[in-house]
């Protein structure tokens, strides 16, 4: 009777242990059946079904990120190395369309990169030693104001300025003929030594067989207080697309914005004329900073209200809002949008200051405060443009053995720049590259047209550029 009483008890236990282990099977398929249903779910969600409110987990989206297109990616790809081909950048072109996945496989793309190639292989090499160097100042709007007041800043518009019609012609003219604009860095190789003095190497210019490379400056972009009412731009400023355009006043003093000056001239042309900039070169700025920068009321002077001149004071008292934080802060914006674009800047001296006939006190006074005041805002510059024409020493001295370049070179400067009418003028030594430049202005056009020079023939027919809206009376035109 014993006997059978143990036997039913371990057939109890042993049904009460499956019917736990039953138990517990069934619970484990019940939730891994619903962590399939959830795993099936979810690509019929990312392809736009709703889900039940609560159902996604913490952190999770019920719109998923968009799928890159191969397709699209090529697409792009190519585009870019077509815009880089366009501007003799074949090299960025080939390494460009090699990003493309199975770029080696793809026939296409095979043929393209050997077109590219091709092209490369046929560059003709220009040394720098035959590469013309242009430059303007603030362009004319107005004929009217700028040549035709009776006073004695009239011959000096005459003479040093050029119009906005002149400028749109000379830039179709050079593009015509075959010209190609490079950044002046493009002509050099920098290179630091453990001490950190930057050496000097000449640099070829690559460019398709008939182009002719050429290098160009602007002068004085300040907008100075002797401007106004001139006929010019009154300042740079971004317009709502991030893009550097002008400030204009109007006769009944309105201001307008639009392109009245070489800056959105030049980046209209190019961005029609992509071919006109190599590897998407533009010019190289060349900024004073007694009356500020760009339009911009950027010197110390007009924060301190110290040593002002008489035009500047007029203008603080005609803006007695005026900040000068803001002002720098406005002025940097701008500066960084041109930059964005492809401009260079350097130094014109911060007064306009003649480098030649200055002592050495005198220079490094006016360098500081170019330093202090200009250089921060654009972010710096290893150019120096001279202004009046002058230089450190004659083309046929030696250079950097003087008093002035130790000093300049000492301030971060390798690149020197001076005026020259000659069509090259190019030195380069183991610590700086110097080159002329020819300015392409109202005198240089008048010796042309009406007095027979021919130092302008070879970028243009200068009677043809010749704005119409000039006057002609030789006494306004002789220096």
């Amino acid at each position: 009777m014993e006997k059978k009483k143990k036997k039913q008890r371990r057939l109890i236990f042993k049904t009460t242990i499956l019917v736990i282990l039953l138990c517990v099977m069934g619970v484990s398929i019940f939730v891994l059946a619903g962590g399939l249903e959830k795993k099936d779910k979810k690509p019929a969600d990312s392809s736009g079904s709703e889900s039940a409110a609560g159902e996604d987990e913490p952190g999770s989206s019920s719109v998923s990120a968009p799928v890159s297109n191969p397709a699209d990616d090529k697409a792009a790809i190519l585009t870019e190395a077509e815009q880089m081909a366009v501007q003799y950048d074949f090299e960025g072109a080939i390494a460009k369309l090699n990003e493309i996945p199975d770029a080696n496989s793809d026939p296409d793309i095979l043929t393209r990169i050997a077109e590219f190639q091709a092209a490369q292989n046929g560059l003709v090499a220009t040394d720098p030693t035959q590469v013309t160097h242009v430059f303007y100042h603030s362009l004319v709007v107005d004929p009217q104001k700028a040549f035709f007041q009776q006073n004695s800043a009239t011959a000096g518009f005459c003479q040093w300025m050029t119009t906005v019609d002149e400028f749109n012609r000379i830039t179709q003219q050079m593009y015509d003929k075959g010209y190609v604009l490079v950044d002046l860095h493009d002509l050099v190789e920098e290179t630091s030594d453990e001490n950190g003095v930057v050496h000097i190497t000449k640099k070829p210019i690559l460019l398709p067989e008939g182009k002719i490379p050429f290098v160009l400056s602007l002068d004085d972009l300040s907008y100075y207080h002797s401007y106004d009412g001139r006929g010019v731009a009154s300042k740079m400023v971004v317009d709502p697309d991030g893009n550097p355009t002008c400030e204009y006043i109007q006769d009944d003093g309105t201001v307008v914005t639009g392109a009245y000056d070489c800056v959105p001239l030049l980046d209209q042309f190019i961005k029609e004329h992509p071919d006109f900039s190599y590897k998407g070169a533009k010019g190289t700025i060349a900024l004073t900073g007694y009356n500020g920068i760009l339009g911009y009321r950027t010197d110390i002077a007009y924060k301190t209200k110290e040593n002002l001149s008489a035009d500047q004071r007029a203008w603080l008292d005609a803006h007695p809002d005026f900040d000068w934080d803001k002002e720098c802060e406005e002025a940097k914006k701008t500066a960084d949008a041109i930059k964005a674009k492809g401009w260079k800047f350097a130094s014109h001296t911060w007064g306009h200051m003649r480098i030649g006939d200055a002592s050495m006190e005198h220079l490094k006074s006016d360098t500081e405060k170019w330093q202090n005041y200009v250089a921060p805002l654009i972010g710096g510059s290893d150019t120096i443009i001279f202004a009046h024409g002058q230089d450190l020493a004659n083309w046929n001295e030696e250079y950097s053995s003087t008093e002035k370049f130790q000093y300049l070179k000492g301030q971060g400067f390798s690149i020197f720049c001076n005026v020259d009418s000659s069509q090259y003028f190019v030195q380069q030594g183991d610590l700086f590259f110097r080159m002329g430049r020819r300015n392409l202005d109202g005198y240089r056009l008048y010796q042309a047209v009406f007095d027979g020079s021919d130092k302008l023939n070879d970028l243009m027919d200068p009677g043809s550029v010749w704005d119409q809206n000039r006057p002609s009376d030789p006494s306004l035109y002789t220096i």
